[in-house]
């Protein structure tokens, strides 16, 4: 006889899930309040960690909760960053704000657009390991043509920004430690609702058994592309928040690897398929880069690369599987997909 599982515990879990993510969102919010981050170095950490945060979300809606390992992101992220700089530089909206709003949707819009153009094909004919070295390739592809992009891109020096800020606008990072945690806060409702709903049955009946899910009248190919197309869209929109806070879009700090291989790695690390699992790992991951780089110069990538193998080989469900494990914290929490 199959035993039901107790609702109850179930709805205790998910208020208690519910309740600390609350006050996680209420301590990040208020922090600029009673510390100093323009002064303080937790300031950069944490606006760096909700970078990487939307990041990572963006890669797990289409890696963790589909199952199609892209390897492109950095390009996403770079085109959102240089679509924010030259419309900004060109003065397109005539709007003069700093942290436009309507230029960062723009960053997310066009990488968007992107991924449906160059999903198409790729997903469309590719699969595993053969659709991870097309999008590779796609990749290198456009940072050549930034490199080479000459008056338009910049070039290899890219483009200085401090010049367009608005008169009378300073640099403060207590707006962009705000901006960056509300759009990360977004990006995990985005997932949230959308692997909450048809779609998001869509999107893991695909990544368990793609034969399976056509077989059952499933549009692969549909779904594929909308989960491509929206972590395209979060990684420009961190792109446009990145170039905000350097004001000076590169190749060499916008379309580096480093965007493409830790965000897969703190997903991996924090837990593929689940919302949490993005944080956690940015949090770890970033924290190693961030002491490891400074107490260990050069052996912080060596020390990331020994975390990773460490989980792989014995919690690699990553830190929301390890916690699962917990007596009182079930695969029906809201830790898990």
């Amino acid at each position: 006889m199959r035993l039901l599982p107790d609702r109850s515990k179930l709805n205790k879990r998910g208020l208690t899930s519910a309740g600390l993510a609350a006050l996680a969102v209420v301590f990040f919010a208020t922090l600029p309040f009673y510390y100093d981050v323009n002064r303080g170095q937790f300031g950069i950490f944490f606006f760096n960690v909700f970078v990487y945060a939307i990041m990572a979300q963006g890669w797990n809606l289409i890696g963790g909760y589909t199952g199609q390992i892209g390897l492109c992101q950095n390009t996403f992220f770079g085109v959102g960053a240089y679509t924010m700089a030259l419309l900004w530089y060109n003065n397109v909206t005539h709007t003069g704000y700093y942290f436009d709003p309507v230029l960062m949707i723009l960053s997310g819009i066009l990488p968007a657009i992107l991924a449906v153009l160059i999903g198409l094909p790729l997903l469309s004919r590719l699969r595993g390991d053969y659709f991870s070295f097309g999008t590779l390739g796609f990749g290198i592809i456009v940072t050549t043509l930034f490199i080479n992009g000459g008056k338009f891109t910049g070039g290899a020096e890219g483009r200085l920004l401090v010049p367009k800020m608005p008169a009378g606008v300073v640099f403060n990072l207590r707006v962009h430690y705000w901006v960056a945690f509300l759009v990360a806060v977004l990006a995990t409702l985005a997932v949230y609702f959308v692997t909450s709903s048809r779609v998001g049955l869509a999107l893991k009946a695909i990544r368990e058994d793609e034969v399976s899910a056509v077989s059952h009248g499933i549009n692969v190919l549909k779904y594929k592309i909308i989960a491509f197309a929206g972590g395209a869209a979060m990684a420009g929109v961190a792109g446009s928040i990145y170039g905000y806070y350097l004001l000076q879009v590169t190749p060499i700090n916008v379309l580096t690897f480093n965007w493409l291989f830790l965000p897969i790695l703190m997903t991996v690390l924090g837990g593929t398929g689940t919302l949490v699992g993005p944080w956690l790992g940015a949090f770890v991951i970033y924290l190693i880069s961030w002491y490891g780089g400074s107490y260990f110069a050069g052996w912080d990538a060596v020390i990331s690369g020994v975390v990773i193998v460490l989980v792989m080989l014995f919690i690699p469900s990553g830190i929301v599987g390890l916690a699962q494990k917990v007596p009182g914290l079930g695969r029906k929490g809201t830790l898990g997909p």
